[in-house]
């Protein structure tokens, strides 16, 4: 993934979201669904009806960009909201973006605390 700079937020347009959409269709549910502006530098993130296709959405101060991932097995993890929006970290981004359930990821080591 790029590099978001420090004060990016990301954002889940909840529901799904016809895959051919592209630029101007994209930017038009940012305004519509989360009244945001598409143009803000925030990321903002949609899912197909399928679940194995998402695409960014991106403003970096240049214009808008467009990424789209299709995973060759298992979905991606998608809140039950069908409406608005959900705000991820960064992290929670890149945990999406590889399959990962970003809601609840498990730590495979917890460490100790120093008395």
């Amino acid at each position: 993934m790029i590099g978001l700079p420090s004060n990016t937020r990301v954002w889940i347009v909840a529901g799904h979201t016809d895959m051919r959409k592209g630029f101007d269709g994209l930017a038009a549910m940012v305004q519509t669904a989360l009244t945001a502006n598409p143009f803000c530098g925030h990321v903002f993130v949609f899912r197909g009806k399928r679940g194995d296709i998402l695409k960014v959405l991106w403003f970096d101060g240049q214009g808008l960009m467009l990424l789209a991932k299709r995973l060759e097995r298992g979905r991606f993890v998608w809140p039950q909201a069908t409406a608005g929006g959900i705000s991820l970290t960064p992290a929670q981004l890149s945990m999406l973006l590889e399959g990962i359930d970003w809601r609840m990821p498990v730590r495979t080591h917890e460490p100790l605390l120093a008395a």
